[in-house]
């Protein structure tokens, strides 16, 4: 239960997602929920990039007793970097393309029904991740459910914007599609703990969930301080048809070319004169090199007590 909470910002996107006509309702009904719970809310819509890092941070001065985030993977990411490191809690209203956060804690794609489980979540302090990313003076960023590097890097690079408003998860599977007939795969090194390898892929996983309801860090935990990651070292790109099949079988883990480790960091390293590009929670990031490190007790997150394992 959230006990002595009495108040909420609201941070939405209103460009995210493929049901944005419904959306202005849907919200109305979810602070009305909450109204009547007693906790007041205060929307703050986003226009352009940074803005949800910026109304996080000020909720966080403002000591508000909640941050509700709206929209998809990209928003969340922006709040999460907001809040890192205070005691504000963050809930969830899924929407925009994917919303991994939003399937992972199993909720509702339904704003009213998911703001309903809000009301008796419970609070957990969790771990997030933290990279560095080429440029070496750039800002280290948090992220919550995913990182990524080579083709899935280059995959949410080129992933046609238009293309993801209008069919969500579907944009990416077509841009991984189009990369089996385009893409080198350009062998990188990735280092975790005593293990070093040469991969054409990593995926650093918080969650268990990556996109839709696929799954490529089964061993991913919120809970734990620790991430799971997925080295993918074919660099055979015949081999990647048959890794997105496993990944839609839920039978990654039987893929002898495909390693997970679990572990607190990795680090990668691109070869001199190569370009990899990493993604941070669906976001384009850089490129590398880049470390991934976890940190612990980070962030206060609202956990439904239906959230699916």
């Amino acid at each position: 239960m959230l006990n002595g909470i009495h108040d909420a910002l609201l941070i939405h996107n209103p460009a995210a997602g493929r049901r944005r006509n419904r959306r202005a309702r849907d919200l109305d009904a979810a602070c009305r929920i909450l109204g009547e719970a007693g906790i007041r809310v205060e929307l703050a819509a986003t226009s352009r990039a940074g803005d949800g890092t910026n109304l996080a941070r000020e909720a966080v001065r403002s000591r508000r007793g909640m941050v509700i985030g709206c929209g998809g993977d990209g928003t969340i990411n922006e709040i999460v970097n907001g809040l890192a490191g205070s005691r504000v809690p963050l809930a969830v209203l899924p929407a925009g393309t994917a919303n991994v956060l939003g399937k992972e804690l199993g909720l509702p794609w339904n704003i009213p029904a998911a703001a309903r489980l809000i009301l008796t979540g419970r609070l957990e302090r969790i771990a997030l991740g933290l990279a560095r990313v080429e440029p070496p003076d750039g800002p280290e960023r948090y992220f919550i459910c995913i990182a990524g590097a080579g083709v899935d890097g280059s995959m949410v690079y080129s992933v046609n914007s238009r293309l993801k408003q209008a069919t969500g998860t579907l944009a990416y599977w077509l841009a991984g599609l189009g990369h089996f007939f385009t893409y080198p795969l350009i062998p990188f090194r990735v280092a975790v703990d005593d293990h070093s390898f040469q991969a054409a892929q990593v995926i650093v996983g918080r969650t268990k969930h990556y996109g839709g309801p696929f799954r490529i860090t089964p061993g991913a935990d919120l809970l734990s301080d620790r991430f799971q990651a997925a080295v993918f070292t074919t660099t055979s790109r015949f081999r990647y048809p048959a890794h997105m099949v496993a990944v839609w079988l839920s039978r990654l883990e039987r893929q002898g070319d495909v390693h997970f480790v679990d572990t607190r960091c990795v680090r990668c390293e691109a070869r001199p004169g190569d370009t990899i590009y990493v993604e941070l929670d669906g976001e384009p990031a850089g490129r590398l090199p880049a470390e991934f490190r976890i940190v612990p007790d980070a962030l206060t997150l609202v956990m439904p007590e239906n959230e699916t394992k």
